[in-house]
């Protein structure tokens, strides 16, 4: 298998979660694009040998890129990318006409263009339900248009070595006669073990460490092993100072616990169900989102640093974020797992040499 054969092109790319995956596979990424100019520093930083571009979907042509990057004559043969997702969010109002929901219509005119030998999109699982199935059977439609074969199913992200319960469906389409088929889950049932959030993060410091700082201790799981592998030490690992009162009522909350483990006239004081929620130390994190604060440490009275969000969401250390403490956290929330994209990059592989 020569190494970096296929080229992909990563829409919608943030930092740069879903390519992070698929080049651990061997795809070769050439272009992000993203209207988030911190996002794709990042991006450019850790895919040193991509090219980033930085627009709006909503109403970038295909053939602008194309001009300006050459890429039919180099030739794409996956196109990736999650469109924003708010509008489908469960946290959102999940309107069918909100227009964040036609962002996947810019994905479908990238396909079209390029015409590729296959995609994926990623997006959360709600976007099944909306309008009684209708934007599925729309989103399935277009691209069937266009000749490809569509297959999608919902992936719980820890089922694949993700130290964290997160949920997001993707579509693969395929121009072509093979069939595609879904990794079986590789952890959990089958006897493996999953990561749990102490064997991911248990080894970084408690308090802030400057760049580049040392490991502090040996690591004792294999995931952090994995984490540590191609990195020179800590980076991203600033915490968020919180108030005594903050961190007192934290306190009260047990390893694995949330707001029903406080007294009664504390239980609102943050009127979200997710709220004052301390991940358990046995188990995968609860999904990591682009910081509400809602979220806590398994053993430490603070909100997870970004590095260890980021070892929740399986980027390994040597993956550095630019930006301000937020704007790391946010795109870290806003990424697909690399080791996520992995699994359902690597059932393409045999597939796109038949093609």
């Amino acid at each position: 298998m020569k190494k970096n054969q296929f080229k992909v092109l990563d829409l919608f790319s943030g930092c740069g979660g879903l390519s992070y995956g698929l080049e651990s596979l061997g795809f070769k990424i050439i272009l992000g694009i993203d209207n988030w100019d911190i996002a794709l520093k990042t991006f450019k930083r850790n895919h040193s040998n991509s090219e980033v571009f930085l627009g709006d979907l909503a109403i970038l042509f295909p053939k602008k890129v194309d001009k300006n990057f050459d890429l039919k004559k180099k030739g794409i043969d996956l196109i990736v990318g999650g469109p924003p997702c708010q509008g489908f969010s469960i946290s959102g109002k999940r309107a069918i006409d909100d227009p964040r929901n036609k962002l996947y219509k810019s994905f479908v005119n990238f396909v079209n263009y390029f015409k590729p030998k296959a995609f994926i999109m990623e997006n959360v699982p709600n976007l099944l339900s909306m309008g009684e199935g209708k934007l599925k059977k729309e989103i399935i439609d277009d691209f069937q248009s266009l000749g490809y074969k569509i297959y999608y199913k919902i992936l719980l992200a820890s089922d694949y070595g993700v130290p964290q319960n997160r949920r997001r469906v993707f579509f693969v389409g395929i121009n072509g006669s093979s069939k595609y088929k879904f990794l079986e889950p590789t952890h959990g049932k089958l006897g493996i073990k999953k990561v749990t959030a102490k064997d991911a993060i248990g080894d970084l410091p408690e308090k802030d460490v400057a760049d580049e700082s040392p490991y502090m201790i040996k690591f004792f799981s294999n995931y952090q092993k994995m984490m540590r592998k191609r990195s020179h030490g800590i980076y991203n690992h600033e915490a968020v100072v919180h108030t005594e009162k903050t961190k007192k009522i934290i306190s009260m909350v047990p390893d694995g616990g949330n707001y029903k483990d406080l007294p009664k006239n504390l239980q609102n004081t943050r009127k979200v169900n997710i709220a004052w929620t301390r991940f358990s130390s046995s188990k995968p994190s609860c999904t990591i989102d682009t910081g509400h604060n809602h979220h806590f440490h398994y053993k430490y009275n603070r909100v997870p640093t970004a590095r260890e969000s980021a070892r929740l969401q399986s980027f390994d250390d040597s993956f550095i974020f630019d930006g301000k403490k937020n704007e790391q956290i946010k795109q870290i929330g806003n990424a697909v797992p690399p080791i996520l994209a992995a699994a359902v990059g690597k059932k393409l592989l045999k597939i796109l040499y038949d093609l």
